[in-house]
């Protein structure tokens, strides 16, 4: 086991923090304030901004045999990323050209390498007329691959002492491509053997995110797991921090973009991190959390964009909050499932094999409500939303409604607070509530609404909750700056 090192920190940069030139600086910056006060950065990146998805349409078109398509998307992304590293590595004062000159065409060559590799895949796709899991993975990995290439050269620019690691080499998981498992025994023996010794040479070492390996061949976390990446490497190395670094100021009490007056919450505790990212908050990868807290390292969401703005602080045990709630999600594109089975309901064995149905597509469930006749579930998965309903049909009478939404109250004690349900319900009663369910959980009050009422419910429960929010726990002083810059 990894003696704990209070003095590393490991350090995400999500996508815009990365996504250009301007960005990266923005991020080395970042990166150079945590040397100047004697901590020890490991640095995982996500790809540039949109590089992602990017890369699934050149791999979609591949596998639909159209190669031109495919070859025109990556050439596009291969321009990007060698006008980024003409912008990043540039001659510094007092150097001598031909230093500037080999690092740039370092960089430069590193970069083809990256595309002219991916371009043979992607012909072979194409060849085959088959996108597999395994292949998917090793298409959309070349952008934490080059983006932390990217990074480490112009962190090298900037004078940080920094080593490229490929997380291919550390991030080790079994083969579930698209959503691999992290095996932590051999993560942790090969962080101790490969980036222990950078951090005690000085070096800060780079990796990107999301990416990982099962005997040799490219896995990938899933979408999001640049952050869970980081958590893994933090836990296993029992780092003092581990830093989310994205574009906003942190977990915010609800979207801005719906309720401009959202404040930021200064501190919240790791199981009400987890709620809000499960149920909608795009802060936070849920399983971000799950290595933190065996570990009891903090967690800090910060901006990028705003490095001195002090962010949201996630830990065990945060101070005591005199407001109900810290936050409210939302999540959208849901789908309510109605079973209906009124002689079969109470029978033993019916709802195991109800869920077994939704375990045999892969389906996650978010939330469960039964009567005496029937169970209504919510999912949002379309794509297999027809073979669901199939299978169940020959078990049940099934009907759906789309285009629901889930919204998710997350405080301390919920249920320990009289009349807080009625005072939730009574600030949207102009709302069409679908369904509702609090169950055993102490820190979370869900229900579903139509889509369309997603914004004027986060508005009034928001105007309700947060009039009189705690200075302890939310950023109040930012409220006030507002006001009155009005």
């Amino acid at each position: 086991m990894s003696t704990p090192r209070s003095n590393i920190v490991v350090m995400k940069f999500g996508g815009t923090s990365v996504e250009d030139a301007t960005a990266i600086l923005r991020t080395a910056a970042i990166v150079a304030s945590r040397l100047r006060r004697n901590l020890n950065p490991i640095v995982v990146v996500s790809a540039m901004s949109r590089v992602t998805d990017t890369l699934l349409a050149a791999a979609a078109a591949a596998g639909r045999n159209d190669r031109e398509e495919a070859l025109k998307i990556s050439d596009a992304l291969r321009t990007r990323h060698l006008n980024t590293a003409a912008e990043l590595v540039s001659n510094p004062p007092n150097s001598h050209p031909d230093e500037h000159g080999d690092r740039l065409t370092s960089l430069q060559l590193n970069i083809h390498h990256d595309f002219d590799t991916l371009d043979d895949l992607l012909r072979g796709i194409s060849a085959v007329g088959e996108l597999t899991p395994r292949t998917s993975d090793n298409v959309v990995s070349f952008g934490e691959r080059l983006s932390s290439v990217l990074v480490t050269a112009a962190f090298a620019q900037q004078s940080i002492p920094s080593t490229h690691v490929d997380a291919r080499t550390v991030i080790l998981t079994d083969n579930h491509y698209g959503k691999a498992a992290p095996n932590e025994p051999a993560i942790e023996a090969a962080l101790t053997e490969q980036v222990l010794p950078l951090i005690d040479l000085g070096r800060v070492p780079v990796m990107g995110g999301f990416i990982g390996s099962c005997n040799g061949i490219t896995t990938t976390l899933g979408r999001g797991g640049s952050d869970y990446t980081a958590a893994i490497v933090g836990g296993a190395l029992h780092a003092g921090a581990i830093e989310i670094w994205t574009d906003v100021n942190g977990i915010m009490t609800t979207d801005p973009r719906i309720v401009p007056e959202a404040l930021r919450v200064k501190t919240i505790s790791f199981e009400e991190a987890a709620e809000l990212a499960y149920f909608g908050a795009k802060v936070l990868h849920p399983a971000t959390i799950l290595p933190a807290v065996q570990k009891n390292i903090p967690v800090f969401v910060l901006n990028s964009r705003n490095a001195d703005n002090e962010g949201t602080k996630i830990t065990a045990t945060p101070p005591p909050c005199a407001s109900p709630f810290k936050s409210i999600a939302a999540k959208k594109k849901l789908t309510i499932i109605d079973i209906v089975a009124s002689r079969m309901l109470l029978a033993h064995g019916f709802l195991a094999a109800v869920f077994a149905i939704f375990d045999k597509h892969g389906c996650a469930i978010d939330m469960v409500s039964t009567s005496e006749i029937s169970v209504s579930v919510t999912v949002d998965s379309k794509e297999a939303l027809p073979a669901i309903c199939a299978d169940l049909g020959q078990i049940a009478d099934v009907k759906y409604e789309g285009n629901k939404a889930l919204i998710c109250l997350v405080g301390e004690d919920i249920r320990g607070q009289s009349g807080i349900s009625g005072q939730v319900f009574s600030s949207i009663a102009h709302v069409n509530v679908r369904m509702i369910s609090q169950g055993a959980s102490e820190i979370n009050m869900s229900f579903m609404v139509n889509e369309e009422d997603v914004d004027e419910a986060l508005r009034s429960l928001h105007k309700k909750f947060f009039a009189n929010p705690d200075p302890t726990i939310f950023d109040i002083e930012a409220r006030v700056a507002a006001m009155d810059n009005v």
